[in-house]
């Protein structure tokens, strides 16, 4: 697990870094936990584009990852593999009953190593068990916002969360975004710190990489004229300093704006809100 510099033979491939893929143990997927994922390019089940800059891209088959872990049982690594979808790796695991399962790998996992879950697993990186029964100040990942609904928070390549404290059977848990946010106590958690962390350290390094990803290009709103976007027009080029700020193709602000709903109901969860500079 590491990255790989591309030797320069081009202005285009210089200073581009890539994966070395060290970790990886199996190329191909399991197929029984596999399924054609459609590209969507950014649109949604009316056809309206709700995400733009979206379309092509490499092809990908979705994995089915196992993000409740559920019962108490204890499984084997059968595999680490790469997941086109999602920056971390994972792991291929045999359970009990010789079913198969994709969980987040976690730092440090290799193959033929058991991973427990349930009341009786040890706090060691991989196991699985309620936030309960985590001590105060344990490194955790994969974290439930409600019993038994999955994982949702921390679940990105070399993301880390750490349960700060525990009152009235609720948990405090500190997000990698500085957060701290209440969860009730019987939601769970795996012990460590995700898989693959020199992932934010690969250079991209050229524009057709980006478009393989199925990003497609985005034009500058200084560069078009005042009739499609807010900072187009002017001799020249004019500020956007002097309309207050940065602002969308709509007119509404944009970069630094809070904009999550006050009036959402889980707000009354969060204890510390997130770092400066983040939304």
């Amino acid at each position: 697990m590491g990255i790989r510099l591309i030797k320069p033979t081009s202005n285009a491939r210089r200073g581009m870094s890539v994966d070395d893929f060290a970790d990886i143990t199996k190329k191909s997927p399991e197929k029984s936990l596999t399924f054609p994922l459609k590209s969507q390019a950014g649109r949604n089940s009316q056809g309206k584009i709700t995400v733009r800059h979206r379309g092509g891209g490499v092809k990908r088959q979705y994995r089915l990852i196992d993000f409740k872990m559920l019962g108490n049982q204890t499984v084997t690594i059968e595999s680490i593999e790469y997941d086109p979808n999602r920056s971390a790796r994972i792991a291929l695991v045999v359970k009990e009953d010789g079913t198969k399962a994709y969980i987040v790998s976690p730092i440090g996992a290799k193959v033929d190593a058991k991973f427990s879950f349930g009341t009786d697993a040890e706090i060691r990186p991989g196991n699985r068990k309620i936030l309960k029964d985590i001590p105060v100040g344990t490194i955790i990942h994969a974290v439930e916002l409600q019993p038994n609904k999955g994982a949702q928070m921390a679940r990105s390549a070399g993301t880390k969360a750490q349960l700060m404290a525990k009152e009235g059977g609720m948990i405090q848990v500190k997000l990698p975004s500085g957060e701290i946010r209440i969860v009730s106590e019987d939601c769970s958690a795996s012990i460590g710190i995700v898989s693959n962390p020199e992932h934010g350290n690969i250079k991209i390094g050229k524009a057709g990489r980006v478009r393989m990803m199925g990003f497609r290009p985005t034009v500058r709103g200084k560069a078009m004229n005042p009739v499609d976007h807010p900072h187009g027009g002017g001799e020249g080029g004019t500020s956007i300093a002097l309309m207050g700020g940065p602002k969308t193709p709509w007119g509404k602000p944009a970069l630094g704006k809070k904009t999550r709903n006050k009036k959402k109901l889980s707000s009354k969860y969060i204890v510390k809100g997130r770092k400066k500079g983040r939304r």
